[in-house]
């Protein structure tokens, strides 16, 4: 489909999406979060796909958070519907079955902050700034920060990003464990290509799996987590990706993998 308010470009198995609204330094709107639900349905049924790369368009930023100009006037019931729209677009974006990383390019604030949050992985420019600035305006995280935030760095500390409001910088963000590189702005989508090229050589499958049980298992006690990563390891054993796999590393050659 024609998108308006971003961009996706497909290059063999590694998609980028990139938030393209720079008269309104890439803010979340509806139609924009509509967009990034259709896209992200479309990768989702793609077997081809192996990485998604998220970034903003422009080097000011990546997303500066939800559309205030249009939360202004919002009823209850409308902040509501559209606190529930960003939860389901980013809950799709975090369970999609393959590896996702977030090049943090600028400004992340709000809305933004919790677009990255909802990726595998994140690495920042130089210029990057984190924030949940909401209770500045009166109101609180509604994309899911309260809950991911603390989940990444500890409650402590995303209690005293949020309770503040204030930005950290890049390499703050790094220090803190929001972040896992700080690189030069014209060296980061580079770097985030490389991380998406080795991951999409390895066995999709694989990739796939481990990703669901570090997820479902970070809520579960230690037994439990094993448990699912026990069963996730056996049905691994079942996939041509396995075969192929072991047979190459016997075979002193590189894999082919092809997500069977």
């Amino acid at each position: 489909m024609a998108y308006q308010n971003i961009r996706l470009e497909v290059e063999g198995q590694i998609a980028t999406l990139t938030v393209d609204r720079p008269q309104a330094r890439n803010a979340l709107n509806t139609p924009t979060l509509q967009e990034l639900d259709a896209a992200l349905r479309s990768l989702a049924a793609n077997p081809q796909m192996r990485v998604l790369i998220v970034t903003g368009a422009g080097d000011k930023a990546f997303v500066a958070g939800a559309d205030i100009a249009e939360m202004a006037e919002f009823t209850p019931h409308q902040a509501g519907e559209f606190s529930g729209l960003g939860q389901r677009v980013f809950h799709q974006l975090a369970s999609l079955p393959i590896a996702t990383l977030a090049a943090v390019n600028g400004f992340a604030l709000g809305g933004g902050c919790e677009l990255a949050l909802a990726c595998d992985l994140i690495y920042a420019s130089e210029k990057a700034r984190f924030g949940q600035p909401e209770v500045g305006l009166g109101v609180i995280p509604g994309f899911g920060g309260t809950q991911r935030l603390a989940r990444a760095i500890g409650a402590m500390r995303a209690k005293e990003m949020i309770f503040t409001g204030e930005a950290v910088d890049a390499q703050t963000a790094k220090d803190i464990g929001l972040v896992l590189e700080v690189l030069a702005p014209d060296k980061l989508l580079a770097h985030c290509r490389s991380v998406a090229a080795r991951i999409a050589s390895k066995g999709p499958l694989a990739v796939a799996q481990a990703k669901r049980v570090i997820v479902d298992g970070a809520d579960r006690d230690l037994r439990a987590g094993t448990d699912l990563e026990r069963h996730a390891f056996s049905i691994l054993f079942g996939t041509e990706d396995q075969s192929e796999g072991m047979r190459a590393f016997l075979g002193k050659r590189a894999p082919n993998f092809k997500g069977g």
